[in-house]
């Protein structure tokens, strides 16, 4: 009888964005919402993970609809959203995000803001937060690429460990761009 022994497969990694925008849904201009998510997430992340990337109108159902196929379909451990958070009528990702997650993480948006509003007064109007379904985070960001990197540089330290208590795969970021909090085990 013979036996072989195979190396356990690590699960991959895997990470939605979702950029939140009617204009760049139907192609009328470039996202670099998204673009600067990822080119964030690659510097900042160490070890490799695939990414799950998405354009789609402002939709109240249709975000909700997009969030639930990357978290559970897709099984990302963290989704990262782009637009949508302002007081338009439009803008209704917040509204989406509490619609598929089972708890609310405002401590994420409330940060964010308090970094914005160190740059510009009218970041009191933005509406980012978080919130977990199942063993995924999802963080809902401003739409400006100065913006996204300045919020992601407030929260990104909390992520791996937030992740790590939801039941999720272990983040490790790059310590020369974010170092990661982890409580220190006894």
């Amino acid at each position: 009888m013979c036996s072989f022994e195979f190396p356990l497969m690590q699960a991959i990694t895997r990470i939605g964005v979702l950029t939140v925008s009617d204009r760049a849904s139907r192609g009328e201009y470039e996202d670099l919402g998204g673009p600067t998510i990822c080119e964030y997430l690659q510097k900042t992340l160490a070890p490799e993970w695939i990414r799950e990337y998405q354009v789609v109108s402002d939709d109240r159902q249709l975000i909700a609809s997009s969030l639930r196929k990357m978290a559970d379909e897709l099984h990302c451990c963290l989704i990262i959203t782009t637009g949508g958070t302002g007081p338009a009528l439009r803008d209704v990702t917040p509204e989406a995000t509490e619609d598929v997650c089972k708890k609310m993480m405002p401590g994420f948006g409330e940060l964010m803001r308090k970094v914005s509003l160190e740059k510009v007064p009218t970041a009191i109007l933005s509406r980012q937060t978080a919130g977990i379904r199942g063993s995924c985070l999802i963080v809902n960001l401003p739409g400006q690429p100065k913006a996204i990197r300045e919020c992601l540089d407030a929260v990104m330290p909390a992520i791996p460990y937030c992740i790590d208590l939801i039941g999720g795969p272990r983040l490790e970021t790059n310590p020369e761009q974010i170092v990661a909090f982890r409580p220190k085990s006894k």
